[in-house]
């Protein structure tokens, strides 16, 4: 089986935001065992796993973001579109922009404490489109 689908996520605030259960409503049925594979469609954004339970760790990893990569450089030549930009591009090379999660049992195999976070770096976002692949 080979089933790909394309959705959108609405727009968020810079940030990390869980949207585990957002992706797997989009999904259609997932097969016995298989691969999902995530590409966000996006250049300022990123996709990651990570803790699914204390929103504290979200808070933190903005945090830390914002201190390894920081707006207003004087070394930055991109910057016509605002003084996020530059840093949303840096970030998203940071995360990544892609997942694949096992499938076993028709369910996402992901570890009890994880969930998929949509990595959000611009700080007037619009919405995110996110190709969905599942192999299986």
């Amino acid at each position: 089986m080979t089933a790909q689908t394309e959705f959108t996520l609405y727009p968020r605030s810079r940030g990390f935001h869980l949207i585990t259960d957002e992706v797997i409503s989009q999904l259609p049925a997932l097969p016995q065992v298989g691969i999902l594979h995530l590409f966000i469609k996006h250049s300022s954004a990123g996709l990651s796993i990570n803790e699914n339970a204390d929103p504290d760790v979200q808070v933190d990893l903005r945090a830390i973001f914002d201190r390894l990569v920081r707006e207003r450089e004087t070394y930055y030549t991109h910057t016509y579109e605002g003084d996020d930009d530059m840093p949303a591009h840096a970030k998203s090379s940071l995360t990544g922009v892609s997942l694949m999660i096992p499938i076993t049992n028709e369910r996402l195999n992901l570890g009890t404490w994880q969930g998929i976070y949509l990595c959000e770096f611009r700080n007037n976002a619009s919405s995110r489109k996110i190709v969905a692949t599942i192999l299986g």
